[in-house]
């Protein structure tokens, strides 16, 4: 009889390497091939974090490349002051990446909005495609008459296959032979592992993108290798595991009792001496009987979806376009 247990079904679930890191520095000890940087500005925390090679990759979880990860908490309040800030943040960060990968000024992009835009927490690819600055028929069409400052932008929503019945990335594949782009801009809707980064958390990567991560749904993705064109990767948390809040709520209730008790054992049993993955499988085990480990978003998903994606948007815009005003990529969407 196999013993064995795949643990990976036990793990934390998030998409972001920057938790990702977090979880795997638990121990106390930095992480070898792993390094990253972090500033503050105007109320955005800024992680710079490179996978250099493949031990850091296999300690992480995470391929290797570049991932820039823009915190704003402040975003819960809808403040539009903040909003802009962010925009602007996100289109300088972006651009830097763009100039470290050697992308020209003139080089031809392909914005992919991934998701379902029936579903508010995956609708955000397809919102963020319905207010990008779309040029590429102006190239194609009248290329005399575009002024200097913009580049050749399209952008597609691919829907999901439950809808299609084709692959997102299939989609993409034959738009990228017959349109040629120079680069692909995949939008997507990850998981978190905490409620406070979810709609608050912009992450940029080098590495591609698998669509239907946020939902634990690993399929065919778009990279670099399969499209034979980069790919940068914009993801956002909108979700988390039901899994996930239980075991956080385990830990808060544990730090709480021991800040007013010294009774933490007697008042939660063997909880507090469990190791976190541990805690996790037991939880699991507990709603396994309500069948599938349940998503969850904030109730205030519908505004906050439409936010960000105007964020992402507005950033765009004034990354890919040189005669977009970065310090008013507001005034860029429509």
């Amino acid at each position: 009889m196999n013993h064995s247990l795949d643990l990976q079904h036990y793990m934390v679930r998030t998409d972001l390497a920057l938790e990702a890191k977090e979880l795997a520095e638990s121990g106390g000890h930095p992480i070898p091939g792993v390094t990253s940087e972090m500033t503050e500005e105007e109320g955005v925390r800024i992680t710079r974090l490179v996978v250099e090679n493949e031990q850091g990759s296999q300690a992480i979880g995470k391929l290797p490349g570049r991932y820039v990860t823009l915190e704003a908490p402040g975003l819960r309040g809808l403040d539009t002051g903040l909003q802009d800030q962010v925009a602007t943040i996100f289109a300088r960060e972006f651009e830097a990446l763009l100039q470290r990968l050697g992308v020209r000024t003139d080089a031809k992009v392909l914005i992919v909005g991934l998701g379902n835009w029936n579903v508010t927490p995956d609708s955000l690819g397809p919102l963020v495609v319905e207010n990008v600055m779309i040029t590429r028929h102006f190239f194609e069409l009248m290329p005399d008459d575009v002024a200097p400052g913009y580049r050749s932008v399209s952008a597609i929503s691919p829907g999901v296959m439950g809808t299609t019945g084709i692959e997102s990335s299939e989609i993409v594949q034959g738009i990228v032979g017959r349109s040629e782009p120079d680069l692909i801009i995949a939008i997507d809707a990850l998981a978190s592992k905490s409620m406070e980064r979810v709609n608050t958390t912009i992450q940029i990567a080098d590495t591609g993108i698998h669509p239907g991560s946020g939902i634990g749904n690993k399929r065919r993705g778009l990279t670099e290798e399969i499209l034979g064109v980069p790919v940068i990767a914009i993801g956002i948390p909108t979700v988390v595991y039901a899994s996930t809040i239980v075991n956080n709520t385990i830990e808060m209730m544990q730090r709480h009792f021991e800040s007013h008790t010294d009774q933490t054992g007697q008042i939660l049993g063997l909880l507090p001496s469990m190791q976190d993955q541990e805690r996790l499988m037991l939880v699991k085990e507990v709603l396994e009987p309500l069948g599938n480990d349940m998503l969850v978003t904030p109730k205030e998903v519908d505004q906050f979806i439409e936010d960000i994606a105007n964020i992402i948007a507005s950033g765009l815009n004034a990354a890919l376009h040189d005669a977009v005003d970065p310090t008013n990529v507001a005034a860029y969407t429509h």
